[in-house]
């Protein structure tokens, strides 16, 4: 006897509506999209500010952090290209409970980002539109006005569908990438070296600053937008090629491109600046138009260089780049909730496709919770600390899952397979989003905690209201996900990162010094990768999962002919 599925796609599969439109260089393009934001407008300075010259390195070691945690995704991305991934490889291969806390972690995470972009877009615009943001950098009323209506803007896109938003995208990319490259070449050409060793020396903060300016400037926040290899690894037509080239290809470009744009901006900005050190430059210079470097740095310093005319194309761009962004996370929100709802921990409704192949109700949603983002945080700066947090956190379920699947599914084809580097690739992305967030500091991870205790809330209504299409938790395949939460948490109040700009106390208690930090956090990563081992669901469970339909009767019921 077979159960009857040809109405029903497997729920661990994806809907036969999305469409398979990325090719290789959109799929890339839509990652460096992601990657070139808001982030590179404005982290320069504020890397430069938290580290010095010493900021070059935190780009560096940054970029190789996410080639580990981008290695990892690869594998998985290839075996199972599904919309959603980051929150459907944990469900795979440890139930419900995981996928819901790696989920819904995520999802919240995804939907700020938007926020983020379109926040940063109405700072640069600051400098001449003074009437849009309050003395406190909160916006006034009719900046909100504005930022809800550049959101529905970005939603309308993304309703149209795959071709729509690839033909938007390609052409914003090229522009962004012209940007850059016109930006670092007409930097260098002013460059001064002395920069590098003056006014305190390359690190004048020491190694504290360095690995600060990871998550505090804006750096791993930057490079996030490798994850739509992954996100939207469903709609791509080869997945073989597309997803490792644009998990790891969007890595390297743009951080080579972010290198040396930081290497520029160290190098150029005026010695006026350097009163109060590396970290006062931010107030230390007023362009020749009047644009403070803290609203806009890089149009205020070409303005000091006479470049107004690049001045007026920065200008330009922050518009173009912050809104194409935005454009692009409000896809990957929508894959989220579509995933929590194919996982069936989150509202069916959630996972309905329309005929353009977007599903519509997660799209709406996002723009609804996206739109609250505009009122609580005071600043592009304050937005980026929590997303850091979240978004990095999100990410550290994947090389543990990877690791499951080598025992769960030993005969699966991996079309990209890391081999016997699997294990301490894997080790290393763990490790690397652990050390993020510990350097995000006590001040974003305890409202990060907060954040997930909300959504185990909503989580128990979810379950009470939804009992006959809730799945089990499984709690028991999953309870490792809380011990790895509490030890994010205990080391970060034990440590000496506070997470706020200019603060060296948040509450947190300082008895872990530089080097007992990296150590603790070490142990915390071999400890949930072992706890994590022996919690992964049995292999005919997964089979199960990978196999469930959208018919209630044949779910758990996979039979043979």
């Amino acid at each position: 006897m077979t159960v009857e599925t040809k109405r029903s796609a497997a729920v661990a599969g994806d809907d036969p509506r999305l469409k398979k439109g990325l090719g290789t260089v959109s799929l890339l393009f839509t990652a460096i999209g992601s990657i070139i934001g808001s982030g590179w407008l404005f982290s320069s300075l504020a890397a430069a500010k938290i580290a010095g010259p010493g900021a070059i390195i935190s780009w560096v070691i940054g970029a190789i952090m996410f080639i580990f945690i981008g290695l990892a995704y690869s594998e998985l991305g290839t075996m199972f290209p599904h919309s959603g991934g980051v929150a459907r490889y944990p469900h795979y291969s440890f139930g419900s409970f995981t996928s819901y806390s790696m989920g819904w972690v995520t999802w919240l995470a995804a939907a700020a980002v938007a926020p983020v972009e379109v926040s940063a877009v109405l700072t640069y615009a600051t400098s001449y539109l003074p009437w849009l943001e309050n003395s406190n950098t909160t916006l006034t009323g009719v900046g909100i006005l504005v930022a809800v209506v550049l959101m529905a803007i970005f939603v309308g896109i993304n309703y149209m569908g795959v071709k729509w938003f690839t033909r938007v995208n390609n052409v914003a990319v090229w522009w962004k990438l012209g940007m850059i490259g016109l930006v670092i070449v007409m930097l260098l050409i002013h460059f001064n070296g002395s920069h590098l060793s003056s006014f305190g020396g390359f690190l004048p903060y020491g190694w504290h600053g360095v690995f600060s300016a990871i998550p505090a400037a804006a750096i791993a926040f930057s490079f996030f937008g490798f994850r739509q290899g992954i996100e939207l690894s469903g709609e791509t037509d080869n997945p073989k090629r597309n997803v490792p080239l644009t998990l790891l290809g969007s890595v390297v470009i743009c951080g080579i491109l972010y290198i040396l744009l930081q290497l520029a901006f160290i190098g150029t900005v005026p010695e006026t600046a350097f009163t109060h050190g590396w970290a006062g430059i931010g107030a230390g210079f007023v362009s020749t138009t009047g644009a403070a470097a803290n609203f806009a740095p890089l149009a205020a310093i070409a303005s000091v260089l006479g470049l107004v005319w690049l001045a007026g194309l920065l200008y330009a761009d922050a518009i173009i780049s912050p809104s194409d962004t935005a454009m692009i996370y409000l896809k990957v929100t929508t894959r989220m909730s579509y995933a929590m709802g194919r996982n069936r921990n989150a509202p069916a409704a959630l996972s309905k496709v329309n005929d353009n192949g977007v599903p519509w109700v997660s799209l709406i949603l996002a723009w609804v919770v996206g739109c609250i983002f505009f009122l609580p945080f005071p600043s592009w700066q304050s937005l980026v600390g929590i997303v850091t947090s979240m978004t990095v956190l999100s990410f550290g379920s994947g090389p543990i899952a990877l690791l499951a699947m080598r025992k769960q599914l030993p005969h699966q084809h991996r079309p990209f397979s890391l081999g016997v580097a699997v294990w301490p690739v894997a080790f290393l992305a763990l490790l690397a989003t652990n050390l993020i967030m510990y350097w995000s500091g006590w001040d974003q991870v305890w409202k990060m905690m907060l954040a997930i205790l909300l959504g185990y809330v909503l989580l128990g209504v979810f379950h009470l209201l939804d009992k006959g299409r809730a799945p089990k938790l499984e709690f028991r395949n999953g309870y490792w996900v809380l011990i790895w939460f509490a030890g994010i948490t205990l080391v970060s109040y034990l440590g000496q990162f506070s997470g706020v700009a200019g603060q060296t106390d948040a509450g947190e208690l300082n008895y872990l010094d530089f080097n007992a930090g990296i150590i603790a956090n070490i142990i915390l990563s071999l400890v949930v990768m072992a706890v994590a081992w022996t919690c992964q669901l049995p292999s005919h469970r997964v089979h199960e999962i990978l196999n469930e339909t959208d018919n209630p009767a044949s779910i758990g019921s996979i039979m043979d002919d």
